[in-house]
């Protein structure tokens, strides 16, 4: 009960400000368009000229078409209102000084992923055959490939938070957390209680989140809070009442960072839900990736360069890197960020090579299955060359209208041979691909428009290491807990299917 008035009181405390402002702005929107009088007819002739410019810089410019064609639509078919939604939501203008800061650090901090091109050589030469995927992820993308020294994979939330909770204790010179959701809660609690203390010590300690991903979760002025203890705090990309052109893109990263000695990703976020504490869904299913090494270097770089272009602090990165912890050698490791600042897919490119390569089996965790003509045609021709595609998706969902959605993809997927299980447990959170033993990602990113093309997002590319069995055992393991979907199954009525089409093609905004 207490709970729920404490969720209510950051729910409505921090909406009505917002619902406040936005109904002022309408009004006063109207009410200018009512003191032009007779030139509004002269606006609205702009703006529909506008959406005529729009609709074809869209479709010249378009890195996807498919995710961008409920644009053109809602712009033809109501060229003033549909114009006006796409300069605030879907267009990617020089208006945002938010924008324009990360960018340019962006750029900047390119100069601190540089690739030992022995390493590079060494692997393009013992595998020449997917020397097409290690030159894109280090030459093109930009993240440098390292000789792995360490990594383990925590199959649950709930077997990772412990680890995580040691390796912070251990911190001596800095904690750089970056994370979409935050809750208070023992998750949290336990996080922030080593933080406090860590403070104290002299520790830098930074908390990064995500300002709309915490909104049910976190007060306004939780940042503050923080503060006042001593812990740097920025929520990253305010909402803000006024309707913003960045509003729509968010940090979906999860990275936690140690001493540049250790750096933890996956899955989870930093709420209760994430080690099964508090059962919403039935199990949670997600994953933690511990690193090790100086694959360290590229997430010290990646929280970094968000952190310094909203809160501009270091004049180096490299005081921040630590001394690789020795390990034996497994294997290489690429940690990798993808941004919606650039004309780059990096995350959908990765995985696409992933299966375009595969020989035995993919398998594949993802807990939304919102995808494009060119990723279904993809795990499609893969399992109809032989491979044995499956995807791992919830048996319950967290969004019963996104989960209609994702349905809606079984049944062209089932008669292309690819394989749809269903983890009865519960919901699955988990962002994995993993093929034939010996390439695996594991990382922040959906299969969905949102994380594909407009958040900003993080994985960690793994090659020829033992440990990749881990990650194939985990999804085998989901596998014989779960519910493959028949053919069956996945058909609908014709009404519904009519109606599930309508929602695929809004689902870009959703």
């Amino acid at each position: 009960m207490i709970e729920k008035m404490k969720a209510l009181k950051i729910i409505f405390g921090r909406l009505s400000w917002i619902l406040l402002a936005a109904v002022v702005e309408v009004y006063i929107t109207i009410s200018i368009f009512n003191w032009f009088g007779e030139q509004a007819t002269w606006i609205e002739t702009a703006l529909r000229l506008l959406s005529i410019v729009i609709v074809f810089a869209i479709i010249k410019n378009s890195r996807h078409l498919s995710s961008d064609i409920v644009w053109i639509l809602t712009i033809i078919a109501f060229p003033v209102p549909g114009t006006v939604l796409y300069l605030f939501l879907g267009a990617n203008l020089f208006v945002s000084k938010t924008y324009r800061l990360i960018k340019e650090s962006e750029e900047d901090a390119s100069r601190y992923y540089n690739q030992d091109e022995d390493v590079l050589k060494e692997l393009e030469e013992s595998s020449p055959e997917f020397k097409g995927q290690f030159h894109y992820i280090s030459q093109y993308a930009g993240f440098p490939f390292y000789r792995n020294t360490g990594f383990d994979y925590y199959g649950l939330g709930d077997t990772g938070y412990p680890v995580m909770i040691e390796e912070m204790k251990k911190a001596e010179k800095f904690i750089f957390l970056e994370y979409f959701i935050i809750e208070e809660g023992k998750m949290w609690n336990g996080v922030l209680e080593i933080l406090e203390e860590k403070v104290k010590q002299g520790v830098d300690v930074r908390v990064m989140y995500d300002d709309l991903g915490s909104f049910f979760t976190l007060f306004g002025s939780y940042a503050k809070k923080l503060e006042e203890k001593g812990i740097k705090c920025l929520p990253f990309n305010r909402v803000n009442p006024i309707l913003s052109v960045i509003l729509n893109h968010r940090d979906h990263r999860k990275i936690m960072v140690i001493d540049g000695k250790v750096a933890f990703s996956g899955g989870i976020n930093l709420a209760d839900e994430y080690i099964n504490v508090k059962h919403r869904f039935g199990q949670w299913k997600d994953n933690v990736i511990r690193i090790r090494g100086e694959a360290v270097w590229s997430y010290t770089v990646m929280f970094l360069t968000h952190w310094n272009a909203l809160r501009k602090e270091d004049y180096t990165f490299l005081s921040f890197k630590g001394e690789a912890l020795p390990g034996k050698e497994d294997g290489y490791i690429a940690p990798y960020g993808e941004t919606p600042l650039d004309n780059e897919i990096v995350a959908q490119n990765i995985y696409m090579s992933i299966l375009n390569q595969a020989n035995r089996y993919c398998y594949i965790f993802t807990p939304y299955l919102i995808i494009d003509t060119e990723m279904i045609n993809a795990l499609i021709l893969s399992a109809k060359s032989g491979v044995d595609v499956r995807i791992v998706t919830p048996g319950i969902p967290d969004k019963k209208m996104v989960y209609r959605i994702t349905r809606s993809y079984y049944r062209q997927l089932i008669e292309g041979g690819v394989k749809i299980i269903e983890y009865t447990p519960g919901f699955v959170h988990s962002k994995v691909f993993v093929a034939d033993d010996i390439i695996a990602t594991v990382g922040t990113v959906n299969l969905d428009y949102r994380s594909l093309y407009l958040h900003f997002e993080n994985g960690t590319y793994l090659y020829d290491s033992k440990k990749i069995k881990d990650i194939r055992k985990d999804l085998e393991e989901a596998i014989a807990a779960g519910h493959e979907v028949t053919l069956q199954e996945a058909g609908y009525g014709i009404v519904r299917e009519f109606l599930l089409s309508v929602l695929r093609l809004f689902a870009p905004l959703m």
